[in-house]
């Protein structure tokens, strides 16, 4: 219950807090407050030559290490949205959200107190802008997917995750495009 630790008075009425199963209720006002993870939207960003964009972060947690571009949504904001504006923000690059890559859970550092994040994960491609690092990003770089950094170098578990699902992903497709070029001789 990372959302909610160390809460002791409900931030409506001062109340105290009686502490759930995922969950805070005021026992004062009546007010329930959840523990639900915090929801990311990320990309996948490959160039023409199908390398990989990542950025260093250059903030906590993670300092210094790689992550893929994205970021936290705002309260009304679509994921794909987060996703553009993030890219934006963090590479200067104009994207297009392509296919859903799927969701990870991990969470935001260590510790009791770290919030758990939903992330959810699209292929994108640029369209504009020039990668230039920003916002909470250090560095950006391009990678093939057999010079992807160590894992001790990837900020989130999630992203070491996603890294290996993506790798996975590029080496059945190079496969069954080589399968595919293979004629098959004919009996006539």
């Amino acid at each position: 219950m990372a959302l909610l630790h160390g809460w002791r008075s409900c931030p409506r009425c001062a109340g105290s807090l009686e502490h759930g199963h995922e969950r805070a209720t005021c026992a004062a006002c009546g007010a329930v407050y959840y523990a639900n993870a915090a929801p990311t939207a990320s990309a996948l960003v490959e160039d023409e030559r199908g390398r990989l964009l990542l950025g260093r972060r250059a903030i906590e947690p993670y300092k210094g290490m790689w992550d893929t571009p994205g970021g936290f949504l705002g309260e009304r904001e679509h994921p794909l949205d987060c996703l553009v504006r993030e890219l934006r923000e963090e590479t200067g690059l104009d994207v297009v959200p392509g296919e859903f890559f799927g969701a990870w859970m991990d969470t935001y550092g260590e510790g009791d107190d770290a919030l758990s994040t939903l992330n959810l994960i699209w292929l994108a491609r640029a369209t504009g802008g020039e990668p230039e690092p920003a916002d909470d990003v250090a560095e950006l770089a391009w990678f093939a997917p057999d010079e992807l950094p160590p894992a001790e170098e990837i900020a989130f578990t999630q992203v070491a995750d996603v890294l290996s699902a993506w790798r996975r992903r590029r080496a059945q497709a190079e496969s069954s495009e080589e399968l595919g070029d293979q004629s098959v001789p004919s009996d006539s």
